[in-house]
């Protein structure tokens, strides 16, 4: 790999779902090729995704990512790379908040729903079933009760009664103002400490690297991307949204890309020598 200069090197963030891989889980070679071609020219791809890190892992390493730091629980988790630990990884940061007064809040408006809470540890805490890929590799079924009395990276809420629309607009009436949250394509919201999401996380990152905020390049498709965008944009960095993403996503990058089953990704990086010269013209 070239030794280039925190003044040359890029930070690339990109997110899995309906980014990197399709709905059913494919991951094409183009992505893997020009996110290989992009590493070996000396920049830094980290992945940043609302997945829990045990299912964002073998991700990274089908991409060929050995080494180095993964964002995952959209910000409130980061771990490191680590073949020799049992599970691959190795926790390198985690943001707790108490969750009782939050689930509550929850509860009352969404009584039906299924909750779950990540543990320091990266396990998952659950009182309804969620779907086999949702959670971590390590989930335990427990009473509502017990999921309010420890402090949790994430709160998880599933409410299959509801579709976009109408589970936007009761979040948005129950007023969550004491943390963070993203709402999915689905009845899914992924609530985080305040202020923590994954541009808190990259921006860690991107200090550590000693990387020029203005060279940072994000791509993502969902609305738990957006302040991952008007961060890169903010710094005068670049924030592409995949072709499929909703309007108000794609409204907050700086351009789009074709959609993940065009190989989006592959397209953007493929062009990122033309990108860079364009920034220096």
């Amino acid at each position: 790999m070239p030794n280039l200069s925190p003044s040359d090197r890029w930070l690339i963030g990109l997110d899995i779902d309906g980014t990197l891989v399709h709905d059913d889980g494919f991951l094409s070679p183009e992505v893997i090729k020009e996110v290989s071609r992009v590493k070996d020219l000396g920049h830094e791809v980290i992945v940043a995704t609302g997945r829990a890190a045990a299912n964002a892992v073998p991700v990274v390493r089908d991409l060929g990512i050995e080494h180095g730091y993964v964002v995952s629980s959209n910000g409130a988790v980061t771990v490191e790379l680590d073949a020799e630990h049992p599970r691959g990884f190795k926790i390198s940061d985690v943001v707790t908040f108490e969750p009782a007064e939050v689930l509550a809040q929850l509860i009352e408006h969404l009584p039906d729903a299924h909750f779950a809470v990540e543990d320091v540890d990266g396990s998952y805490r659950f009182h309804r079933p969620f779907p086999s890929y949702a959670l971590g590799d390590q989930n335990f079924e427990t009473p509502l009760d017990e999921l309010m009395h420890h402090p949790v990276s994430r709160v998880v809420v599933l409410s299959p009664e509801h579709d976009v629309d109408e589970f936007l607009g009761l979040i948005s009436k129950i007023g969550l103002s004491s943390v963070s949250y993203a709402i999915g394509y689905t009845a899914w919201l992924d609530i985080s400490p305040k202020g923590v999401t994954k541009a808190s996380a990259l921006e860690n990152q991107r200090a550590r690297l000693g990387i020029s905020k203005d060279q940072v390049l994000v791509m993502g498709d969902g609305r738990n991307d957006i302040e991952m965008f008007q961060w890169a944009k903010g710094n005068g960095g670049l924030a592409f949204a995949m072709g499929q993403a909703p309007e108000e996503v794609q409204l907050a990058a700086t351009d789009v890309t074709s959609s993940v089953t065009d190989d989006g990704v592959a397209r953007v990086l493929a062009g990122f020598e033309g990108i860079l010269f364009s920034r220096q013209r």
